[in-house]
């Protein structure tokens, strides 16, 4: 049953609309907080002068934050009433990471990304068809095997667009610096959103899936977004190879969108199933999946850009 009731408020009655200002701020730079300690720390080993530790530290890292976060969407599809594999899901998405990070690190590179994903994914869709002939026939066995593959697609598989852009072959090791620029402007957008939202929001944009979310953000998100991508590309242009002022309008504003729809698709899982936040982890913030929303979005939108437009001989 979902929490909230039909205007979109959440147990214990409305709030005063200063009071849930407040709230709302509070929680903001909270998570604002701790996405910048979040990923300084993931940074910090990307930009460590040893190559062996700054690879083991990030897929360390970048495996937490995906199990935690695959945790997190598992816990919402059991509110909602669901089956799923939880654990095996879990390895999956494990197993997904770890052998991307090392095909990353192997003589071949990364050339072959995304084809080394789609193998990997095969042989999970295998496993959670095995796994399934081995319960046998029952109920929610079709249902069982799609939320828990949704659980790796979303969390881990997206994730993954992270190490394709830190470890792209060819940006002559610049890759780091594309990483640093994503998430600075995806991070802005996000607070684009909120600040203007907050100044000058009147519209609605989605208020079935989430209510404080506004046409005035929306539009605050795309220009702050398109702001700092220009004034990155200006400011770090030897760092950023192939990218020129035209390139940097066109990812401003696709990260921007991609980061509000990202933002929309997060709310909408929380919605069905009746929670505030994706999980408890972080007090007073939510959960892993409530900082990464927006990046988890937006990273394969980085990637296939620098794929497909920037990288191109």
């Amino acid at each position: 049953m979902n929490a909230s009731n039909q205007n979109g408020q959440w147990p214990g009655g409305p709030a005063q609309p200063g009071a849930l200002q407040a709230r709302r701020a509070s929680t903001f730079l909270r998570r604002v907080a701790s996405f910048v300690v979040l990923w300084a720390v993931v940074l910090g080993a990307v930009f460590s002068g040893n190559p062996l530790v700054a690879n083991c530290l990030f897929v360390l890292l970048i495996t937490a934050v995906g199990v935690a976060g695959q945790l997190e969407f598992y816990g919402l599809v059991k509110r909602r009433g669901l089956a799923c594999f939880k654990w095996l899901g879990v390895v999956g998405g494990t197993a997904l990471m770890w052998s991307t990070c090392a095909k990353c690190l192997s003589s071949a590179g990364a050339d072959h990304f995304g084809d080394f994903q789609t193998g990997v994914l095969a042989c999970i869709v295998l496993g959670l068809c095995v796994r399934q002939l081995i319960a046998g026939l029952n109920q929610t066995g079709l249902t069982a095997i799609s939320t828990t593959l949704l659980g790796v697609l979303y969390v881990p598989w997206l994730l993954n667009f992270i190490q394709g852009i830190n470890f792209f072959p060819g940006l002559g090791g610049m890759g780091k610096y594309y990483l640093l620029y994503f998430l600075v402007v995806t991070k802005l957008s996000d607070t684009g959103a909120y600040l203007v939202g907050t100044l000058l929001g009147r519209h609605k944009l989605a208020p079935r899936i989430s209510p404080a979310k506004t046409w005035e953000g929306f539009i605050g998100a795309i220009a702050v977004a398109v702001v700092s991508s220009v004034l990155a590309a200006q400011i770090a242009g030897p760092y950023l190879p192939g990218m020129d002022t035209l390139d940097a309008l066109v990812l401003g504003a696709a990260l921007g969108l991609g980061a509000v729809a990202g933002d929309l698709i997060e709310s909408l899982f929380k919605r069905e199933a009746g929670v505030k936040d994706s999980g408890g982890l972080l007090p007073g913030i939510g959960g892993v999946l409530d900082l990464l929303d927006s990046v988890l979005f937006n990273a394969p939108i980085m990637y296939l850009y620098i794929q497909h437009v920037l990288a191109r001989p």
